[in-house]
């Protein structure tokens, strides 16, 4: 079974971001409605096949984006997309500390092959 969704191939791709609001509200809201806009904008890529934000159950300051795409050189047309260039000015003020960003790889089944 695939995380988050059917795995259409095997060089499928994705990325983690895990980002840490400011502990005042104002910033924990903006930083919320910012990242429901750009899942909407960013799912509509080519080759994206899902971009999830979510918020800690936990800490209301902690939120995490998971990045799906076809395969590794898709994510061009997610930095190509002229929202991205809008996106690190308004959320980076908003945050308590760097994002942290990580790049996996999804697993594959045995008898699977990468192509």
């Amino acid at each position: 079974m695939a995380f988050l969704g059917k795995r259409v191939d095997a060089n499928s791709t994705g990325w983690e971001l895990d980002m840490r609001a400011k502990p005042d509200e104002e910033s924990i809201s903006k930083l919320h409605a910012k990242l429901l806009e750009a899942s909407a904008v960013y799912s509509k890529d080519k080759e994206t096949l899902s971009w999830f934000v979510m918020q800690s159950v936990h800490d209301k300051q902690d939120f995490c984006i998971v990045e799906r795409y076809l395969n590794e050189g898709s994510q061009k047309y997610h930095l190509e997309n002229p929202y991205w260039k809008t996106f690190d000015p308004y959320v980076i003020p908003l945050l308590e500390k760097d994002m942290d960003l990580r790049r996996f790889e999804e697993l594959v089944p045995e008898g699977e092959e990468k192509k």
